[in-house]
């Protein structure tokens, strides 16, 4: 049967980030199912760019996400304000328990999850 992870989170950019996210996520298409987790809104609104990711993937396909997390997180900021692709996720592991992580400073951060989102492992 195999050991899941449900993902589910976000992150948030600018428009000439937002195609380099879009870019790198295409590299990763992974042929299957797990690629199509990613979304974004149907209309842009205001400023800030969002894209989200919900799924259960396999532990095994765990890496092919991070990867893609940690490339993200590294494009570098595109106008003079310095502002970096940042965001944050929950990661549910069916063995490890829940942890927390911080894309910002153009790298991933990755922490024991806060126990007020239990819940949502329930």
């Amino acid at each position: 049967m195999g050991v899941y992870v449900s993902v589910r989170g976000w992150l948030e950019c600018d428009e000439p980030q937002l195609a380099t996210v879009q870019e790198i996520i295409a590299a990763h298409d992974d042929g299957l199912h797990y690629t199509h987790c990613w979304g974004a809104p149907r209309r842009h609104v205001n400023w800030t760019y969002y894209v989200f990711f919900g799924g259960d993937i396999r532990d095994s396909a765990l890496g092919w996400f991070t990867a893609q997390i940690e490339e993200i997180a590294r494009i570098p900021a595109s106008d003079d304000d310095g502002d970096r692709v940042r965001g944050l996720f929950l990661v549910s592991h069916e063995v490890d328990g829940m942890t927390e992580w911080q894309i910002r400073d153009g790298r991933l951060f990755v922490t024991p999850a806060d126990a007020r989102y239990r819940y949502l492992d329930d």
